[in-house]
């Protein structure tokens, strides 16, 4: 049954949201010096710590993926995606950072041009600087931190069990307290940062919006406008939660997909195309060149003044977004390799980020250094970026066009970012249920809107910023534990296929049945009934035999039965359980396609496949004698006893 409310969490995270919204409210301009002043403390005492942290974390996740660690798969052995790569590849965009690159394409590296740390200003080398920087910030870095998190997640969630909520990332330092107040601490405050990062980021979005509505339709910019828009779109929102992971977050991310690809190519082919091919070339040259002196610069010879404004700003800001994107990748990523999350989620979202800051970047830089007057210089100048993208679309053709698809694009992640982060938070209050209830979504869908109105209203999006910032702090040395807790968990996984090698090999045959009535077994095709039957008649009644014999050896084994599958578990303490089991699965007689139970006919046949702890074997024992089974069984937990014997070792 899935588990509706995780009180403890719940009620907390949305007395805290409501109260924290309310006492940055009252405390109007103080809140922004106080939080300032916090961000301001960290970032001159401890700022090298994002630095190290966030290369340490880059260097992590590729030697990982590149390592026999990567083969291991998030979700038992015989799990398979649950998404399409294109759709996997476009929630993942969506996610980790749509509304940003709507927001800072153009008015960062015009901002950069303008001011650069290291060059002469509006020049060649400045705007050169500028894209090097851009891509820096938003590169790979970013994901770096999301996968570190994300994997955190999903390997203990969908291969050991564990709740998919931040508090299982600690499981390998704290044991089953993360199910008592620690844990409950940890994601009570994911929710929280969550909520309130996924709000600021809506205010940044909801103010492009109104600036592309004036632009095209010559509406107003103002708040009310603004708290208007953010009421339209969160009714949006909920109606993507009402429609479900699939058919809302994933159909809405494969839109903003086809979307961006269409407004970028428009800009590519209307705009210097020769130009903005070479620029993506040399710009990702350039970014190489200088990735590890630019990682591990913390300005020690400087006043350290663009580094805090800029770099450290940045590394806060993606990891205080990492447990909400971490978990949203996640919780999408079931049945992948760790290869394949990692090197999907750092170089794809990764590289298209590239190609869409220099199309929109070096176009905008082309423009301004052969137009000192250029409205884009005036919008970043005058402190209106969110105007920048719709200046720069005004010098190609169809800019009445294009800039409305600019405005959806915006609303789209808008929705997609809404409603992702609603589903995570609501995840953690249902105590990570893979399908939380419909009314927590709504629930955190309205209060991010609301909060979101709130604050754009009362002027706290800069001192919630600047809070979630110094508060990234301290998740830096969590997401650090919680990597070393999965190279600890990844050693004992080793360790078992090493005892699976070691454990001697156990007779299966036995005298119950003739090797020539068991030749004809493997060549059979029983229908699923036989197959069911031969469960209960003999499996059940071998794990049952079992019971008795491992008690008196001290473990506590017992019998699980679902829909179609028997199992037996035997308990071993502080250390992992041993699950054997038979599984029923139904295959179409022509093409060995597995189908549902459901829909058997004449045609289709079962088998009944072994399946442990870490998944399915792949291998058939309908037929087997009840002593054939036992012996089977014993194979394995004899690999399982040898595992626990190197995994002491190794720990």
């Amino acid at each position: 049954m899935t588990k509706q409310i995780e009180p403890a969490v719940f009620i907390p995270a949305a007395i805290l949201a409501i109260g924290g919204v309310a006492a940055v409210l009252m405390a109007g301009d103080q809140a922004e010096i106080v939080f300032t002043a916090a961000r301001d403390f960290i970032t001159d005492t401890a700022g090298w710590v994002y630095s190290v942290g966030i290369g340490m974390f880059l260097i992590a996740a590729l030697v990982v993926a590149l390592s026999d660690w990567g083969r291991i798969k998030l979700g038992p052995d015989d799990s398979v995606p649950e998404f399409s790569f294109m759709a996997w590849f476009a929630m993942l965009f969506s996610a980790g950072m749509g509304i940003g690159l709507m927001f800072f394409a153009v008015a960062e590296p015009i901002t950069h041009y303008l001011s650069p740390p290291g060059a002469a200003p509006e020049t060649q080398a400045a705007a050169q600087q500028s894209m090097v920087l851009t891509f820096f910030h938003w590169g790979i870095h970013a994901w770096a931190v999301y996968v570190i998190v994300g994997l955190s997640l999903a390997y203990f969630a969908f291969r050991h069990g564990l709740p998919l909520t931040i508090r299982s990332a600690l499981y390998p330092l704290i044991g089953d307290r993360i199910y008592g107040p620690i844990g409950h601490l940890v994601d009570v405050i994911a929710i929280l940062g969550t909520l309130f990062g996924v709000a600021t980021s809506l205010g940044y979005g909801v103010t492009q919006i109104n600036a592309g509505l004036n632009a095209v339709f010559g509406l107003e910019i103002s708040a009310p406008v603004q708290v208007t828009l953010i009421a339209i779109i969160t009714l949006m929102a909920t109606t993507s939660v009402l429609a479900g992971l699939d058919k809302g977050i994933r159909r809405l991310s494969q839109i903003n997909l086809y979307l961006a690809i269409g407004l970028l190519a428009f800009v590519l082919i209307m705009g210097p195309t020769l130009f903005l091919i070479g620029a993506y070339v040399q710009n990702i040259g350039h970014y190489v060149d200088q990735l590890a002196t630019l990682t591990f610069n913390v300005d020690a010879y400087g006043d350290g003044e663009w580094i805090s404004a800029w770099t450290l700003f940045y590394w806060g800001w993606w990891i205080s977004w990492s447990p909400f994107v971490g978990m949203f990748i996640a919780r999408i990523s079931r049945g992948r390799t760790i290869r394949e999350f990692i090197i999907g989620a750092l170089f794809g979202p990764t590289l298209f980020t590239f190609l869409w800051m220099t199309v929109y970047g070096n176009s905008a830089l082309l423009e301004v250094m052969g137009n000192a007057a250029s409205p884009i210089l005036e919008a970043v100048r005058g402190g209106q970026s969110e105007l920048a993208l719709f200046a720069l679309l005004d010098t190609l053709p169809l800019a009445s066009v294009t800039s409305v698809i600019a405005i959806v694009l915006i609303t789209t992640f808008f929705v997609t970012s809404s409603d992702s982060g609603s589903l995570v938070k609501s995840t953690l209050a249902a105590g990570g249920a893979l399908t939380p209830p419909i009314w927590q979504r709504l629930f955190w869908a309205l209060l991010e809107g609301v909060v979101a109105a709130v604050l754009l209203i009362g002027g706290g999006l800069a001192a919630l910023q600047s809070a979630t910032i110094a508060a990234a702090l301290p998740f830096t040395l969590v997401i650090g534990l919680a990597f070393i807790g999965l190279v600890r968990a990844w050693s004992m996984e080793t360790a078992r296929k090493a005892g699976q090698q070691s454990a001697a090999q156990m007779p299966v045959e036995g005298v119950a049945v003739p090797w020539k009535v068991r030749l004809r077994l493997m060549f059979s095709r029983p229908a699923p009934a036989e197959v069911e039957s031969w469960i209960n008649a003999t499996a059940e009644p071998a794990f049952r035999e079992l019971i008795p014999e491992m008690e008196k050896l001290g473990h506590t084994a017992t019998i699980e039965s679902e829909d179609g599958r028997l199992s037996l578990r035997v308990a071993h303490g502080d250390d992992p359980d041993f699950i054997y089991g038979v599984a029923l699965k139904a295959y179409e007689a022509n093409s060995d396609a597995e189908i549902e139970r459901t829909q058997t006919d004449d045609n289709s046949y079962a088998r009944a496949e072994v399946f442990l702890r870490e998944g399915g074997q792949h291998y058939d024992v309908f037929g087997y004698s009840k002593n054939q089974l036992i012996r089977d069984m014993l194979r394995h937990y004899e690999h399982h006893l040898q595992w626990l014997h190197h995994m002491q070792h190794v720990g």
